[in-house]
């Protein structure tokens, strides 16, 4: 297993960060742990959660994820062995949480730590996330800048960032960092932490694949000359990168087929002719089409962590067997040349 550094911490984390957001909805508690024994077993150090999870969200599901890796960490004793990340929620509905309080306040992110840390059975988080900004921007199948947004209900970053560091202080949360934020975003967080002696973020989790590289459009720049790195999430696209979905395929029990709108970007026309564009790349370098998609990020010097998840263990087996594969230069030429004809059609 690979390790690389965690921002400018003195954290080494894994290449392969064990996504978890199927725990509680597709996958059963002892699934969960099964998966969390099998990927120590196989190196891997850096588990990401959030609060919202599982995945669809729902009232009647809500923080089940958090829980099960705290029963892990019961039964285990292996929380020392863990980089724990976490996240706090942004705004967008949800009021079955906290009574929908307004997202990202001081008092709303001291409160969902508290929360995640009793669900988690810990007393500290190793990588303590914002989950999505508080302002509108353009992410989640958004590529597009939100012209002519409002930002007069947005809280502001320092308050947020306040927040953060008081966690870090009271010796909660060891390390911060962002999701699903954008070069002005990651730009204000910085600066603010220099400016009030405050904690720096140490990483951004957006996504990162090979149906959407728009990571590489100003923050991938962050990631390196700040040393805020990538945790890459969603590098298989919601598995339409293993070529599972092409010709009309509607696997049982896949995400794309039990909640085809909330994840419809990453099938929608261009999307899935850039996938067999990919998956001819693969089959004409005689690879597993899912390794090559998962491998690729393993070639980027601003990926930190590659956050996969899967819901069996057949599946966790070969994705964490991906990381081991380095691609040719010849697999990389031909990735970027498809690249060029359907740049990022699925932001």
């Amino acid at each position: 297993m690979e390790y690389r550094k965690l921002g400018r911490t003195d954290i080494d984390v894994s290449l392969v960060c064990l996504g978890t957001m199927t725990w509680g909805e597709q996958n059963s508690e002892a699934e969960g742990h099964e998966q969390m024994d099998y990927a120590v077993s196989r190196g891997v150090n850096f588990f990401d959660v959030a609060e919202m999870y599982p995945i669809s969200p729902r009232k009647e599901t809500y923080a089940d994820t958090e829980r099960v890796i705290g029963t892990w960490f019961e039964k285990s004793a292996k929380r020392d062995e863990i980089v724990l990340a976490t996240k706090v929620i942004g705004p967008g509905g949800f009021k079955y949480i906290r009574d929908d309080a307004k997202r990202l306040t001081e008092a709303e992110v001291l409160t969902a730590c508290d929360h995640s840390l009793q669900r988690l059975k810990t007393d500290y988080i190793d990588l303590y996330q914002i989950h999505w900004p508080s302002r509108p921007v353009n992410c989640f199948g958004q590529l597009d800048f939100p012209n002519n947004a409002d930002y007069s209900d947005a809280v502001a970053i320092e308050e947020t960032l306040s927040a953060l560091a008081k966690l870090v202080e009271q010796g909660k949360v060891r390390h911060i960092g962002v999701s699903n934020e954008t070069p002005w975003g990651v730009s204000q967080y910085l600066a603010l932490a220099e400016k009030n002696g405050w904690p720096r973020i140490a990483s951004i989790q957006n996504p990162y694949n090979l149906l959407n590289r728009s990571f590489e459009i100003g923050l991938s720049e962050f990631a390196v000359r700040e040393q805020v790195g990538l945790l890459g999430y969603s590098p298989l696209g919601c598995g339409t990168l293993s070529g599972k979905y092409l010709n009309g395929a509607e696997p049982q029990g896949a995400r794309l087929t039990l909640w085809p709108d909330r994840y419809s970007r990453y099938t929608k026309p261009r999307g899935l002719d850039a996938t067999q564009g990919y998956a001819e790349v693969a089959q004409k370098h005689g690879l597993d089409f899912s390794q090559m998609s998962l491998a690729f990020l393993k070639s980027k010097n601003f990926v930190t962590a590659s956050i996969i998840g899967a819901t069996t263990m057949e599946q966790l087996k070969s994705n964490i067997d991906a990381y081991e594969l380095t691609l040719s230069d010849d697999v990389l030429a031909d990735i970027d040349a498809v690249h060029r004809s359907f740049p990022n059609p699925a932001p």
